[in-house]
């Protein structure tokens, strides 16, 4: 029963994250949502961004405190192992309704872009970071990330196996797809008003804040390998140059180890 129910609990948590996800799309870009970035103001414009940055404040911390590994420590002694991950899915998915219900407009337009083939060009690219945030999900497993693999496996009566370290399709480019598409997400807008704006810049100041976390949590889990793989690949803009990216490998993963030794 315990097995059954993990199992339930873990494909309803998904669910509403994928609900989630698709208000987000049009909540962000304007498209048929009940609420959005840059519906007119109720606000002064003071109180409206107080309110703003708030939520923004409280779904970092959730979204950030409770990946770390001290965090899950002590909170898999509450919750069971099976179902820590997908109790993290529906705390994010929650703070972000409290996100989409209790945000705040502010009016004020930064920036337009043009009517015509320019307007639809830039909401091609916004389209095109929420593609690339998806894949990039798929690349480093999908359903372990939102936590159906962990209620799945015991459920079939399998072990569960933590992923290896790889860098699949567009992380050999980047070592963060998933942000990229995040910050694609973000600013890639026709209509840029003062509260996403705000939202852009608060949410890019999260973004690199959560790479410092996470990238000090892959080195402590994957050594060597990862310090390589982060000498050899840019962070987040394809193409850019890496000092000594053209050493070997092996070299650097030796050099990695001694450094660590």
């Amino acid at each position: 029963m315990l097995r059954i129910g993990a199992l339930i609990y873990g494909v309803l948590s998904y669910a509403l994250f994928l609900a989630v996800l698709v208000y987000a799309v049009g909540f962000v870009g304007g498209f048929a949502t009940p609420t959005s970035l840059d519906a007119a103001p109720t606000r002064p414009l003071l109180e409206a961004l107080a309110i703003d940055l708030g939520l923004l404040a409280v779904f970092a911390v959730q979204h950030s405190g409770m990946a770390r590994p001290a965090f899950k420590r002590w909170w898999t002694r509450i919750v069971p192992e099976t179902v820590e991950r997908s109790t993290y899915v529906l705390v994010s998915s929650l703070a972000m309704i409290a996100l989409f219900a209790a945000w705040e407009p502010t009016g004020g337009v930064v920036w337009r872009t043009p009517e015509g083939w320019a307007s639809i060009a830039v909401i091609g690219v916004y389209l095109a970071g929420w593609a690339l945030l998806i894949y990039a999900t798929f690349l480093i497993d999908h359903f372990d990330l939102f936590g159906l693999k962990q209620v799945w496996l015991p459920f079939v009566g399998r072990p569960y196996e933590r992923p290896r370290f790889r860098t699949p399709g567009f992380y050999k480019l980047v070592r963060h797809p998933l942000y990229l598409g995040w910050l694609v997400i973000f600013w890639a807008a026709p209509v840029m008003t003062a509260a996403h704006l705000a939202f852009a810049l608060a949410t890019t100041v999260y973004v690199l804040f959560a790479i410092l976390l996470e990238e000090r949590d892959l080195a402590r889990d994957f050594g060597a390998d990862y310090a390589a793989y982060r000498h050899r690949t840019p962070m987040l803009i394809p193409g850019l140059p890496r000092p000594g990216s053209k050493l070997p490998y092996v070299e650097i993963s030796r050099a990695a180890e001694q450094k660590q030794a």
